[in-house]
């Protein structure tokens, strides 16, 4: 008996590892991938708009599943519009399997029709990326799947269509795949060395990222032992802030609270689970690290302490080395600091705004963390939806925040809430779209509509490039060519068979959002909202105070804090009174 096909084995060999469904755009080099997918029970196809579109997708279910997801593109341009969704996978730890058709074998090297170089092109994007000849199948593509599941990263199998409908180079064998890597045992001698750091600082502070999931009644305890304010960075915000008697807020660019003090003002600042990128935010000096991957290790700032160790498995191996601590000053002190911060931006939302216009967009953050379902996946659009989601989105433990947190890229909260309703359609998926984002992918309002999904996309509209303005006047530059003509966008879902609502009126904002949120299937709901509504972080310097004097006149830059102030006022409560 022949063995299959490559695209049949690498089909089959999907669907046994547990792939339920490949997202792209079928065509010429493709075809025969296609058509094995077509024929093969338990994996389907999932048409989308642009191939960016379905890496998007295939980051963000791998995201809300843990498990391996699989995007494809067709030879030269399917391949380049790939990359985009597979740098923001790439750079989220996302496990994803993009399947890279090239050109006939034949014809690689002589400038043939759409000939790119995909082996190359996607190196920087990648932990494994190779062409894949029929002689190398299966066992090539055993490693490309470990590999991406392994590092929690993409791999690129690049096929010539050509040869995808070749026999393979063997039959297909089962194997066992290792489905999630497991945590990483830190040396003792790192803990100990931790332990000794932390027993000789008179205050610490902890911040902490991604790398706390999992790991947030360790961090807890951690903190409790040492009476330590807990500060946390964007990807640790889900992980972190609920059930948290220590939260002192976000440090960073959308920073709000005691953070950004707590950090400086601690004698050892212990970083955990986070590859934080803003420098500037961090003190450069007292500083220990514990993350999993040896590579982020004193990357951002100079160590004291460098341990290599999942954070949960440190935590509690250094719990019984550590000294347990009775002085509260200073994580009192901060607990202070952060309600009093909260305090005095807490106004910005709540003075009057039913009846302010343009509807300000805090607000409607705010009522859509009232309403949405308490283990709602919330998939966020770069730019000052990031910052409301930041402010007002309450984290339980269940929720999910999706963004394109490391690689900043526009447009990807609805490509990325179709992946996540394709894990789980039964799951509430809120995309909390920018008008600029919606519009730059803007097909794939017809992806979700032809696939009947029930994404809820909740469109901030300001018509406005509401970070880019922030950035120039930041630079004492007055912002130019942010602001553009209003889009209706609703009526544009509505062409595309979208229920759809456009709001202006601010006492509309409630009802819309309870009648949206409640409706069967895909609804947007667009409200139109002031683009004067900025953000400001929590430290910033002369120089940009200088820049903001000299280009805004007028402008709302506390940004509120939601729900978050109810859990600053109830952590104060708890400190003892002298």
């Amino acid at each position: 008996m022949p063995n299959p096909t490559v695209a049949e084995q690498l089909v089959q060999m999907l669907r046994d590892a547990g792939v339920e469904r490949i997202y792209g755009v079928v065509g010429d080099s493709l075809n025969p991938v296609v058509d094995a997918v077509r024929h093969t029970e338990g994996i389907e196809w999932v048409h989308v708009s642009n191939e960016e579109g379905g890496a998007f997708a295939a980051a963000a279910e791998a995201q809300v599943t843990g498990k391996l997801a699989v995007c494809a593109g067709s030879c030269g341009p399917g391949n380049t519009h790939l990359l985009q969704g597979l740098f923001d996978a790439h750079r989220s730890g996302a496990p994803v399997l993009a399947i890279a058709s090239h050109i006939q074998s034949q014809e690689i090297g002589m400038a043939f029709f759409q000939e790119t170089h995909p082996e190359r092109m996607f190196q920087e994007c990648s932990y494994w990326c190779e062409v894949v000849t029929p002689k190398q199948m299966p066992h090539n593509l055993r490693v490309a799947i470990q590999t991406a599941v392994g590092k929690r990263g993409v791999s690129v199998v690049v096929l010539p269509g050509d040869l995808a409908a070749e026999e393979s180079g063997g039959p297909t064998v089962p194997s066992a795949m290792v489905t999630e890597p497991s945590p990483v045992r830190p040396h003792p001698a790192q803990v100990q060395a931790l332990a000794d750091a932390i027993n000789a600082a008179g205050t610490v502070t902890l911040f902490a990222g991604a790398g706390c999931k999992d790991a947030h009644d360790d961090v807890m305890a951690l903190a409790g032992h040492v009476l330590a304010p807990v500060g946390h960075a964007l990807g640790g915000k889900e992980w972190i802030q609920y059930d948290n008697p220590y939260d002192v807020g976000m440090n960073g660019l959308l920073g709000y609270g005691a953070a950004h003090k707590a950090t400086h003002e601690a004698d050892l600042l212990v970083l955990l689970g986070t590859d934080f990128p803003y420098v500037n935010f961090l003190p450069q000096k007292r500083t220990a690290q514990v993350d999993a991957d040896a590579s982020h290790l004193g990357r951002r700032t100079p160590l004291e302490v460098a341990v290599h160790g999942d954070v949960g498995e440190t935590i509690r191996a250094l719990l019984p080395l550590l000294e347990r601590r009775t002085d509260r000053t200073f994580l009192d002190g901060m607990l202070r600091d952060h309600a009093h911060a909260l305090e005095k931006v807490v106004g910005a939302y709540t003075h009057e705004v039913e009846r302010m216009r343009p509807i300000h967009p805090e607000y409607v953050a705010a009522q859509l963390d009232d309403l949405a379902a308490d283990d709602a996946v919330f998939t966020v659009d770069t730019g000052m939806c990031n910052v409301w989601a930041a402010r007002y989105l309450t984290p339980n433990g269940r929720r999910r925040v999706i963004g394109s947190f490391r690689h900043g890229s526009m447009a990807n909260a609805l490509p990325h809430a179709v992946g996540a309703q394709f894990a789980d359609r039964g799951r509430q998926v809120v995309s909390m779209s920018g008008d600029g984002g919606l519009a730059m992918l803007l097909g794939e309002l017809i992806t979700v509509r032809l696939h009947r999904l029930p994404v809820k996309i909740v469109l901030f509209n300001n018509a406005s490039l509401g970070m880019v303005k922030l950035e120039m006047l930041v630079d004492g530059i007055p912002d130019f060519e942010t602001d553009h003509e209003p889009t209706d966008f609703a009526a544009i879902a509505a062409a595309v068979g979208i229920p759809s609502y456009r709001v202006e009126d601010p006492a509309r904002v409630r009802e819309t959002l309870q009648r949206g949120l409640a409706q069967p299937g895909p609804v947007l709901m667009e409200f139109v909202t002031d683009a004067n509504a900025l953000s400001i972080p929590p430290a910033i310097t002369g120089e940009q105070i200088r820049g903001f004097a000299t280009s805004a006149t007028k402008m709302v830059l506390g940004g509120g804090v939601g729900k978050m102030i109810d859990l600053a006022r109830a952590n104060l409560r708890n400190v003892p009174r002298p």
